[in-house]
């Protein structure tokens, strides 16, 4: 029987994320449906908005979001990802994620402006940041000896409890 300290269920950039984070201090299981490369964060075109440039600021990039929000955005869960967003990026450029460069720009990648920002602050990777993300953090994952993947697998019951005044949780999983 494999056991894990934390079981992640689900292989998008949340789960591979936290993945990378978790295992250098604990023994991580991984549990996706499909493939690592199967999930919608593949998917994703476009880039990622952060204040990387020294023209921009965290508070017009609240203010950019909250606006394109329209009142649906919680203030202060968007300063939090605004205010963490660079060292998010930092963290991704560290596990190798292949950003477009750009020699020219003192940060040494291309940004660009996309609807709603007032400034051009999406770092990408072409137009396939999802995929290049996604393809770096699974490499990375498969590496990792705390971490292993049960490709293929559903979560069928999570049990949890408490024993030993620690909270134990079981998964029962199977291929499809």
């Amino acid at each position: 029987m494999l056991q894990f300290d934390t079981l992640i269920i689900g292989s998008g950039l949340a789960g591979l994320t936290l993945a990378l984070k978790l295992a250098d201090h604990q023994k991580v299981g991984l549990i996706t449906k499909k493939s690592l490369l199967d999930g919608a964060s593949d998917k994703a075109q476009g880039g990622i908005a952060a204040v990387l440039s020294e023209s921009d600021t965290l508070d017009a990039h609240i203010q950019d979001t909250l606006t394109a929000g329209a009142g649906l955005c919680d203030p202060s869960a968007t300063r939090y990802v605004v205010e963490h967003g660079k060292a998010s990026i930092d963290w991704l450029i560290a596990q190798g994620v292949p950003f477009t460069k750009d020699t020219s720009s003192d940060l040494g990648y291309h940004l660009t402006r996309e609807g709603g920002h007032s400034s051009r602050r999406i770092i990408h990777a072409a137009d396939a940041t999802g995929h290049a993300v996604q393809e770096t953090l699974s490499a990375r994952v498969l590496k990792h000896p705390n971490i292993t993947v049960l490709e293929k697998h559903m979560s069928i019951d999570l049990i949890t409890g408490r024993n030993w005044g620690c909270r134990i949780t079981a998964a029962t999983a199977h291929m499809r």
